[in-house]
């Protein structure tokens, strides 16, 4: 069964609200996300002050709060168990992070670490989970997803943020399963970073993302200005449709230029597959790759390095989503930013919209994405010369 998280968005930790109202917020969320059942008895009062550090009359009151509002009741000489009839009425305040390659993929964690932090702030309780060995075994990570989003439907958790999985045979098919499940269940789902469809298909989801068509383009420009013409754009099989549609940018932006790139400029395959990249950079037939994020990127420029390659010398690198290791490489990434927070608080945002007004149309929420210039393009590099 798939690993779940729970983030405790009334933490016991917050200064802010009295001792008592802690307690209690906190046994709301952990009985509203399943922890405990109808029916369940919760921990004893000498146990509460354990674990809290208060007084007795302090856990005694909020329990009392909790029995006011009809979500526990009191029995004498036994202790505090929870009301069958109110499971449901905490549901609403509990959303759910359905993340397949979250372990994996470092603007996820920051993403859903802001949801998080967004969910305490409005009360609201977060579900959150994904594949524990994506690199292992990437079949395994639809398997998870699929149980941890059964999960969401049986506790009847308000609403849930989508990334759907990519790299993975039978993606699309599974990922649009994923999000039609949650929505027959009557769960609104809104989708980060990307659409489950192929570029420029559009699902019927609300979907908050970086503008990557725009990317794309940005990129393709700034090298065009230093001197490039021929491209080489560098993908992994199964790449999400947020490449696809950096692809359509940097074809646009040659069509703006009169640049005709080659007709194989499009380059799929393993970036630490020494053939792969013997054949890319055989002839040099190219004088940039545009990779489709900064794994790619990084992974394509030590495998370079290991054959005399060195970038931005030999060939121009660079790739997009300006992760922590961007920095860490040498040289440095040439690299889109994902403004992962904005994403996070439009995404949360959108889905406070669509739970007030579910009739609303389907959105599509692009930020403007920022490039981050460093070494790997070669930017300071002489220009070549005019022909």
């Amino acid at each position: 069964m798939t690993a779940l998280k729970l983030v405790i968005t009334n933490e016991h930790t917050m200064n802010t609200k009295p001792k008592h109202n802690e307690i209690s917020s906190y046994l709301q969320t952990e009985i509203s996300a399943g922890r405990y059942q109808a029916g369940a008895r919760l921990p004893s009062e000498v146990q509460l002050v354990k674990q809290f550090g208060v007084s007795r009359p302090t856990v005694a009151r909020a329990l009392r709060d909790l029995e006011a509002e009809g979500l526990v009741e009191r029995r004498a000489g036994s202790g505090t168990y929870v009301r069958s009839e109110q499971k449901r009425n905490f549901a609403s305040k509990i959303l759910g992070l359905l993340m397949p390659g979250l372990s994996s993929t470092e603007i996820f964690q920051i993403i859903c670490g802001e949801i998080a932090s967004l969910s305490r702030v409005q009360e609201y309780g977060l579900l959150w989970g994904g594949s524990t060995n994506p690199r292992e075994d990437l079949d395994a990570s639809l398997i998870h997803a699929e149980e941890l989003c059964q999960q969401f439907i049986e506790r009847k958790i308000s609403g849930v943020f989508f990334a759907p999985a990519e790299l993975e045979s039978g993606q699309e098919k599974a990922n649009r399963h994923l999000a039609e499940s949650l929505r027959e269940a009557g769960i609104p789902v809104v989708l980060i970073d990307r659409d489950m469809l192929d570029f420029p298909g559009r699902s019927e989801f609300d979907l908050v993302g970086l503008d990557n068509m725009t990317s794309g383009y940005m990129v393709a420009e700034h090298l065009i200005k230093l001197g490039c013409k021929r491209f080489y754009f560098v993908a992994r099989p199964l790449s999400a449709a947020t490449v696809d549609a950096r692809i359509a940018g940097v074809r646009e932006a040659l069509a703006r230029h009169r640049i005709e790139p080659d007709p194989g400029w499009i380059r799929t395959g393993d970036p630490s597959d020494m053939k792969f990249v013997r054949g890319l950079t055989a002839g040099k037939q190219a004088d940039a790759f545009i990779c489709a994020n900064d794994f790619t990127a990084a992974t394509l420029l030590r495998s370079m390095q290991s054959i005399g390659i060195r970038a931005p010398k030999d060939f121009r690198v660079v790739g997009f989503d300006d992760v922590k290791y961007a920095t860490l490489v040498s040289p440095p990434l040439t690299t889109v930013h994902q403004p992962c927070r904005d994403i996070a608080v439009i995404a949360f945002r959108t889905m406070l919209e669509r739970l007030a007004e579910p009739s609303l149309p389907a959105r599509s929420i692009y930020l403007t994405p920022h490039l981050v210039v460093r070494e790997s393009c070669g930017a300071y590099l002489p220009r070549p010369k005019s022909a």
